[in-house]
């Protein structure tokens, strides 16, 4: 038997080829959109990709398992569990009579991919159509060797069961789910210590609040360690779960839908074209969206007024399924002699698939020459801030400051009488923010800030400051912190 673990660091996930050498057969588990990475992997193992499934429909990123029927003739294996309401409208009946065919797998299934047995177990929790995989090597084994987990049991965590109500708007869905989550994690933990777990995501994944880093663990191990499969009360489990879970990002809803629906077959991904420089202002000039991915530093030194900075960076992916219109063309601006190859990858990724064309950064240079005018973000240190605030400047209306940070975040610990708006949900609060005063935007470390300014002028503020190091170098300077919730902007900020 073959395992092979592919890792995306943008979208902080896991994908997995298992291989039976004797036949020369191969299962892809949980492909997203880049194949070629599955098709070539294969091909040099001397594999046939003849099987593909997935855990679950996932709300994180678009699914490469249709694209990858499609270009293999492998055969689907989806979930039938979780009701009507989640099973998988693909493949088509058109798409039959052109050979793509699928598998529907119920709890207790299993089939072969060469030598190795793949038995289907329900694990419904984070989403109702969630199953694990068991994976035995017949080989040489008459018991399973380890565990796809997918969004079920994590290294450290388990799986969130609020993304469908947050995420995808099916309401009173939290506490119902979290209940069917415990018990499956029960049962699950019926099965040997031995049992190795391979879960789909990692640390810096939306889709748990505390993933750890390292790539797999033992059942046995989790049981110990991992505080989901600790807590023995069902109601002392319910409100753990639920409690802390980072803001889903807005993206997650389109690719609940596009998930199940299917999503569109690529073929490739098609690079967009360079555009002069003289483009840009009429381009901006009728409402275009243009995205610098500069460094914050560099954006905040110079930059085109009405583009929206999001730095090219493993958040990239994140913030541009936030903040990206799915509906609408936009147009990215780059550092001088970089293609938008690598960032074009990510935002395929995630469903983004309207990116009619890309500037380099010598159209600042045409912006100029052209008689207009570039500007900068201000930036404000701790002490600067710490003092203006000693001075009775929130007080007498002359400064306000938006703590953009995640809800959980902010009640851990903010700054005196500051609000709360997530960078995520700023476009949602816009008229609730003062335009005739110092808008002072911070987050933790100024990453998230940083987009969160460019946002807010791209809106229309003219006086947006970044505190430079955020709540981090405000509390370890010593600086008066508060944890009780006085001064929340909106108690919705966080759900939306």
């Amino acid at each position: 038997m073959l395992l092979r673990r592919f890792y995306d660091d943008g979208l902080a996930q896991a994908s997995f080829m298992l291989g039976c050498q004797a036949t020369g057969e191969a299962l892809i588990v949980d492909a997203n959109r880049d194949v070629d990475q599955y098709v070539e992997a294969a091909a040099a193992e001397g594999l046939r990709i003849t099987h593909i499934t997935e855990t679950h429909i996932h709300a994180d990123f678009v699914s490469g398992s249709r694209e990858l029927a499609h270009r293999t003739g492998g055969t689907l294996h989806l979930s039938a569990e979780g009701g009507e309401e989640w099973q998988y409208a693909f493949p088509t009946a058109q798409e039959k009579e052109a050979g793509v065919q699928a598998v529907l797998l119920r709890d207790g299934d299993s089939f072969k991919v060469g030598n190795v047995k793949v038995d289907v177990m329900a694990t419904p929790g984070h989403t109702p159509e969630h199953v694990t995989f068991l994976i035995t090597d017949t080989a040489g084994a008459d018991k399973p060797m380890g565990a796809f987990t997918g969004d079920f049991i994590f290294v450290g965590d388990v799986g969130r069961p609020d993304l469908l109500e947050r995420a995808a708007g099916v309401a009173d869905n939290m506490e119902a789910s979290a209940r069917t989550l415990f018990h499956s994690l029960r049962r699950f933990m019926e099965l040997p210590d031995w049992i190795q777990l391979w879960p789909g995501h990692g640390a810096g994944s939306a889709c748990g609040k505390s993933l750890g880093a390292v790539p797999q663990s033992t059942l046995g191990y989790e049981k110990q360690f991992n505080w989901g499969l600790g807590v023995t009360d069902e109601e002392e489990f319910v409100q753990m779960v639920l409690a802390g879970q980072p803001e889903p990002p807005r993206y997650f809803a389109q690719m609940k839908r596009i998930n199940r629906e299917g999503p569109r077959v690529l073929g490739a991904v098609i690079e967009p074209p360079l555009l002069p420089g003289s483009q840009l202002p009429d381009l901006l000039a009728k409402g275009a969206l243009v995205v610098d991915l500069r460094p914050a530093a560099a954006f905040a030194t110079r930059h085109v007024p009405g583009t929206l900075n999001i730095p090219f960076n493993r958040s990239f992916a994140t913030w541009a399924g936030w903040l990206i219109p799915y509906d609408r063309d936009f147009y990215l601006l780059l550092p001088d002699g970089e293609g938008p190859g690598a960032a074009n990858h990510d935002l395929a990724l995630i469903g983004l698939d309207r990116l009619a064309g890309y500037f380099h950064a010598d159209a600042l240079q045409s912006w100029v020459a052209a008689g207009r005018t570039l500007e900068g973000v201000a930036q404000l240190s701790v002490d600067e801030l710490a003092g203006l605030m000693a001075d009775g400047a929130v007080e007498r209306g002359d400064l306000a400051v938006v703590d953009v940070r995640g809800a959980s975040e902010w009640e851990d610990g903010h700054l005196p009488g500051v609000a709360n708006v997530p960078v995520g949900y700023l476009t949602d609060h816009l008229d609730e923010l003062p335009r005739d005063r110092v808008l002072v935007v911070h987050c933790q470390s100024g990453a998230r800030s940083s987009i969160a300014a460019s946002l807010l002028r791209r809106a229309g503020f003219e006086n947006v400051v970044n505190l430079t190091d955020g709540y981090i170098a405000w509390r370890d300077a010593g600086n008066p912190v508060e944890q009780d919730g006085a001064g929340s902007l909106t108690d919705s900020a966080g759900a939306g």
